[in-house]
């Protein structure tokens, strides 16, 4: 079974908006290197549309720094899975899941593979709720932003969980790896 673990950005009062992290080399080469240990990404709708317009165009064009250049590679490169009421199509290597999300994402985890990479804030709240979630990164960003989405915010019971791995990526911002325990659920 191909294990699905999630890695999200959050600072230290569990904020989640992507906009207020702390962009660095170091950060954008560990997130090209967990993309890369899977065979394929789940995101949600505003996930896929907002990765796709930042990583889609060429870096050169983009206006993001030539550092950059891996990551989008990297995730231009992997096929994804896209958790969508809404949309009819997708494209970026990317096919819609279809039904039920939870019920989908067994299915993909049934699959023969090295892992599932996931990101957003909405679809990993379900997974999280469905036990499905197999490893949680968490990277803290040594900031304070006074507002939301907070991390996993409306999650229906108590996730205990255990550390395995902890990264200094410099600037203050610490990855730290955990898995869930046998109390959690």
């Amino acid at each position: 079974m191909r294990p699905l673990r999630y890695s999200i950005n959050v600072t230290l009062d569990g904020c989640v908006d992507h906009r207020v992290g702390i962009p660095s080399e170091a950060l954008h080469h560990h997130a090209a290197e967990n993309i890369a240990r899977a065979d394929a990404l789940i995101f949600g709708r505003v996930t896929y549309h907002m990765m796709e317009s930042a990583w889609r165009p060429p870096v050169e064009e983009s206006g993001m720094p030539a550092w950059t250049a891996p990551f989008a590679t990297t995730i231009s490169a992997i096929h994804k899975h896209v958790a969508s009421r809404t949309l009819t199509a997708v494209d970026w290597d990317a096919e819609l899941i279809h039904g039920d999300l939870v019920e989908a994402v067994r299915a993909l985890k049934e699959q023969p593979g090295d892992g599932l990479f996931l990101g957003g804030v909405s679809v990993p709240l379900t997974l999280a709720a469905a036990g499905l979630i197999d490893e949680y990164e968490f990277v803290v960003h040594p900031r304070i932003a006074g507002h939301g989405p907070t991390l996993l915010a409306g999650l229906p019971h108590l996730l205990d969980l255990q550390k395995t791995t902890s990264l200094d990526l410099g600037d203050g911002i610490i990855a730290t790896t955990y898995v869930p325990t046998s109390r959690s659920q």
